[in-house]
């Protein structure tokens, strides 16, 4: 014959005065729960929020760039027309020598010809320019809308942390209504707005 008896341990101990066996607090558990997954999101959020400032960078570099390639432009342009200048000076002063005065009407007419295209590329960089800074700014407006929903998500985690503090349903209500705004405004971002 077999007595048979049961040792219990602190665990086991602990177990039974917090509900029953093996049973865990659910809201705590709900909460742990939340806390992990807006985590999870404010992540996602903080990339996005990272990689659209990256963004707003590259587009105001290329807009640097572009700006630097338009001056250069113009420099060129101005040459151009400073020699433009030059060769009819040069056949207003030689009216007593008719070859001379032909040679830079020719070279007054193809620095005048020469001048056009340089103009136009001109034009267009600085075009380039202006939608590059355009996108930064938006990119840029992006980033912001990235960062309040981030910063909306991790005040969410923080709200639920003292949640499981103060075992307080009303902060758990807050942590959520904190964690829904973040979600919109990372809709928002996400849309553009």
């Amino acid at each position: 014959m077999s007595d048979e008896f049961e040792v219990h341990g602190p665990h086991d101990h602990a177990l039974e005065h917090a509900g029953g066996h093996g049973r865990s607090d659910s809201f705590a558990s709900r909460v742990a729960v939340t806390a992990a997954v807006l985590a999870t999101v404010g992540a996602i959020f903080s990339y996005q929020s990272g990689n659209t400032e990256n963004q707003a960078l590259i587009f105001k570099n290329e807009a640097a760039i572009r700006k630097t390639d338009a001056a250069n432009q113009w420099a060129y342009y101005q040459a151009k027309g400073q020699k433009q200048n030059l060769a009819e000076l040069g056949a207003a002063l030689s009216t007593s020598d008719p070859a001379s005065a032909a040679r830079f009407t020719a070279e007054a007419v193809r620095y005048k010809q020469e001048k056009e295209p340089i103009r136009v590329k001109a034009e267009g960089l600085e075009q380039q320019v202006v939608e590059a800074d355009k996108q930064s700014e938006e990119q840029v407006h992006q980033h912001h809308r990235w960062a309040q929903a981030t910063t909306l998500i991790q005040v969410a985690i923080a709200l639920s942390a003292i949640t499981l503090l103060a075992r307080s349903r009303w902060l758990f209500v807050g942590a959520l209504g904190m964690a829904l705004a973040g979600v919109a405004t990372a809709v928002l971002a996400a849309m553009h707005i």
